[in-house]
């Protein structure tokens, strides 16, 4: 199976496992991965997922190899949602890599070792946080050979690093390493050779442990603004307010009764 999924307590993890093509995905796996997110945002008992490729290789983006036949739009039409799994019901649902065309309610974390490339970074970009390896790396390495970007790397990039930095990236298709994406704020933690699953799990489960509702109001309001004006996005951002009737106030109550104090994340 090139798609494995499995769970450790509440955080799924998701692994692309193709090692003689180096993680590329064809239009199977991209199904495949798109059924194992979809599965995952509609589980009460997940929380965080975790994306990762086998050591060495995140992915290397869209398997050429059947792209060189043409686009075939049958492998992005069918699938079993509509727009209340999360309020879009666009056409394609589905990306060329799968699932990057969804909008998830839950946090998700890429794990890379080795390369995120072409469309592999653009299902990099399509994740919450993303945990690098020291010898991992990232590139729009699909420049060489005509091959455009349409699994959202034109459109997150920019807001990820800025205009001037994603426009460098996208117009050279140059190699961009770990210490690199770290000072643009491409990855959000770097590590060493090997342990990028397990530091990816230990950031999952520093997410999962927190009151679920508000975290998730809070993210969705910060993705949402993009398309907003400022006063139509605190107008959005002040439903949020909703979630303070169910976690806020005994939340509150709980730093009153001392837990938290100065700052402390450990016993809350």
């Amino acid at each position: 199976m090139t798609i494995e999924v499995s769970s450790a307590g509440d955080i799924t993890v998701v692994r692309i496992n193709r090692s003689d093509a180096r993680n590329a995905v064809n239009p199977e796996m991209a199904d495949a991965l798109f059924s194992a997110f979809t599965a995952f945002d509609r589980d009460p008992g997940q929380k965080v997922a975790v994306l990762t490729g086998i050591p060495g290789a995140f992915c290397a983006g869209f398997d050429l190899k059947r792209a060189a036949g043409g686009l075939d739009e049958t492998w992005f039409a069918e699938h079993d949602l509509d727009g209340d799994f999360d309020g879009r019901d666009d056409r394609p649902r589905k990306g060329p890599m799968g699932p990057t065309r969804l909008a998830l309610s839950k946090p998700v974390i890429a794990a890379i070792s080795g390369p995120a490339v072409a469309g592999g970074m653009e299902l990099a970009l399509w994740c919450d946080l993303r945990v690098m390896e020291e010898s991992a790396y990232m590139g729009v390495y699909c420049r060489r050979w005509g091959v455009p970007l349409i699994d959202g790397g034109t459109v997150r990039l920019p807001r990820i690093v800025g205009h001037g930095r994603a426009m460098d990236l996208i117009l050279t298709g140059r190699k961009v390493d770990a210490a690199e994406a770290l000072a643009i704020g491409l990855a959000n933690r770097v590590c060493a050779d090997g342990t990028a699953v397990e530091a990816a799990l230990d950031l999952a489960r520093e997410i999962a442990k927190f009151p679920q509702a508000c975290m998730r109001a809070d993210r969705s309001s910060a993705i949402a603004q993009w398309s907003l004006d400022p006063a139509d996005a605190l107008v959005r951002e002040w439903q949020s307010a909703e979630t303070f009737r169910s976690e806020g106030s005994s939340g509150a109550a709980r730093f009153a009764s001392g837990k938290g104090r100065a700052g402390d994340f450990g016993e809350i």
